[in-house]
């Protein structure tokens, strides 16, 4: 797999990209990785409810052909870009998906912190009380707020064409929080957003995105 690092680019151009370079594959075009992080964002799932952007401001919002709903991108926020041909490569994207999250779960074990999965709810998430912490998330989930002492710290989502992906997932390094206040991130009204140096984790972006890209060229 060829693993790109874009840095800092726009996420119209970076989309119209993943789009073309999807497009234009054959079944011999090798697999890429893209990582960069974009400026200011929010971008809206296929499924996306409009209702979900509360306050968006100066941020542009973005409609795009990806599950979920909306979420937000800006500088200190790695964003991954698996460009796999999964027909070739042998999963299916249930798979897929389970190999992105698991990689964020050890790029942020990398880091000390345990990640965590919650049922139905796409993306990694972390305990508020104690990211540290290696106990499991044991029962269910508290009936009225799943998210209930949690911080979610990775969002993915994922496009899928002629068994090819794009989109992909993002991982919080160390970026201004605010504006994920300023809609219910990925659908779910006050979803708390964290990111590794809110809960304590001193790295930069470069360190973030080479463990993930080498967690995520390793399990696709």
């Amino acid at each position: 797999m060829q693993i790109r690092l874009l840095g800092r680019i726009d996420y119209l151009t970076a989309y119209e990209d993943m789009q073309a370079f999807t497009a234009a594959r054959t079944d011999n075009t090798p697999n890429e990785l893209w990582m960069c992080e974009h400026p200011p964002v929010f971008t809206q799932g296929l499924a996306g409810k409009a209702d979900h952007v509360l306050m968006p401001g100066d941020i542009p919002v973005i409609q795009t052909n990806r599950g979920g709903q909306v979420t937000f991108h800006g500088p200190g926020q790695v964003m991954a870009y698996p460009l796999i041909n999964l027909q070739r490569a042998g999963y299916y994207v249930k798979e897929y998906v389970y190999k992105l999250e698991e990689s964020v779960i050890r790029t942020l074990a990398y880091f000390g912190v345990t990640g965590h999965r919650v049922a139905g709810a796409p993306g990694i998430y972390v305990r508020l009380d104690d990211p540290f912490s290696h106990a499991a998330l044991l029962g269910p989930r508290h009936p009225g707020d799943p998210f209930k002492g949690l911080g979610k710290i990775s969002a993915l989502g994922i496009k899928v064409s002629r068994h090819c992906t794009y989109h992909g997932v993002a991982l919080n390094v160390a970026m201004d929080l605010g504006p994920f206040e300023r809609i219910n991130p990925c659908g779910y009204a006050g979803l708390k957003t964290v990111d590794l140096s809110t809960i304590g984790v001193e790295t930069s972006w470069q360190e973030a995105a080479q463990v993930l890209a080498g967690q995520l060229a390793a399990r696709l």
